[in-house]
């Protein structure tokens, strides 16, 4: 949904940077309570930065730069997707995880 919106479009909205800070949020509280056995087989993906992500949304709202909120939207968000989709496919080779995975149109 974001990848069909321009910037413009983005920046004026006010329930899709919403819906993407919502899905960050989420992001950074499950991969916190991921293990860190699964987390240290996986090294590629910032962990540490995804967390420290839903921090700043959670405690710093008012401070944020909805310009890089659009950037991570359009260009770090898919990559992580992508990355997630590899580590289920790895982890759960059955295509257990697949089938209780949503993909949200982020």
């Amino acid at each position: 949904m974001v990848a069909a919106t321009s910037e413009e479009q983005f920046l004026n909205d006010e329930v899709l940077p919403a819906a993407v800070l919502h899905h960050l949020t989420v992001v950074g509280e499950a991969i916190g309570r991921l293990s860190a056995e699964l987390k240290g087989r996986h090294p590629e993906v910032p962990w540490r930065q995804i967390v420290a992500v839903r921090h700043r949304i959670v405690h710093a709202y008012f401070d944020l730069d909805w310009k890089i909120l659009w950037d991570a939207a359009i260009w770090e968000i898919p990559e992580l997707s992508r990355q997630v989709l590899g580590i289920l496919t790895a982890e759960f080779p059955d295509g257990g995880a697949e089938r209780q995975v949503r993909h949200p149109k982020v």
